[in-house]
């Protein structure tokens, strides 16, 4: 199986511009994402829209692709990579989307999306944790998702789902099992092509998460159990927090 990680990476982010290249601990955040997840995948590209990213990459001997800016999510610059190489002659069976956040990534969050793909039907993957506090519980910065009996996605929410009708809020965490969406994603190729073409849904708008896009138009997402968190840096705060 041919999969490729790509590491989508904006330089001019709302909440926190130019943070693919900000220092930590010596090295760039995107070095750190990149040698990352070079160490457990043969092929690794970033996508960038800014050339100050492009020149970095190539600065530290990595691969990157200068990519559309009016792209919309970093699903569909993944897309746009793929097509690019699909020009070329090169196809994937499988794309890893690795936030270029996370400079601290866990190796064994890319592994375990990768072997998702060793069943056949798998279209898209994703990570979920099972949440043990309850400010995560209740954060709406931090998506819910349900899943059905195979452990598919059913839908993903901001608010706390399920709500426990019969219960006071403070005994949920003890009465069922609640699941915290880890935001990395794989894809069958055919399938990030399709999706990339689908038109915003409603219940995306509403929630302001893509995935459920996915959902309402029918496509499978596979879910898997880390007990791993992720950090993810999106503002000089956050930045500032993980260095001391």
């Amino acid at each position: 199986m041919k999969i490729i990680g790509i590491i989508p990476a904006r330089y001019a982010s709302t909440r926190f511009p130019g943070k693919p290249l900000v220092k930590i601990q010596g090295k760039t955040m995107i070095e750190h994402v990149y040698t990352k997840s070079k160490a457990v995948l043969n092929q690794v590209i970033v996508a960038t829209d800014d050339t100050r990213i492009f020149n970095e990459v190539q600065r530290f001997g990595g691969e990157a692709l200068m990519t559309s800016p009016h792209h919309k999510s970093g699903t569909d610059r993944c897309a746009e990579v793929v097509e690019n190489y699909k020009q070329q002659g090169i196809e994937f069976d499988v794309v890893i989307n690795i936030q270029g956040d996370e400079p601290f990534l866990n190796t064994e969050h890319i592994k375990l999306l990768a072997s998702a793909f060793e069943l056949p039907e798998v279209q898209i993957a994703t990570l979920i944790k099972p949440i043990t506090d309850s400010q995560t519980l209740f954060n709406p910065n931090s998506p819910k998702v349900i899943l059905d009996a195979q452990s598919n996605a059913i839908y993903f929410s901001r608010s706390t789902i399920p709500y426990l009708r019969n219960l006071p809020t403070e005994n949920w965490l003890s009465a069922h099992t609640f699941y915290k969406h880890i935001g990395i994603y794989a894809y069958r190729s055919a399938v990030l092509t399709q999706i990339t073409k689908l038109e915003p849904s409603s219940l995306e708008l509403a929630e302001s998460l893509e995935q459920n896009r996915w959902l309402e138009n029918n496509y499978k997402i596979k879910t898997l159990i880390t007990h791993y968190e992720s950090i993810a840096i999106d503002t000089p705060e956050d930045l500032e927090k993980l260095n001391k």
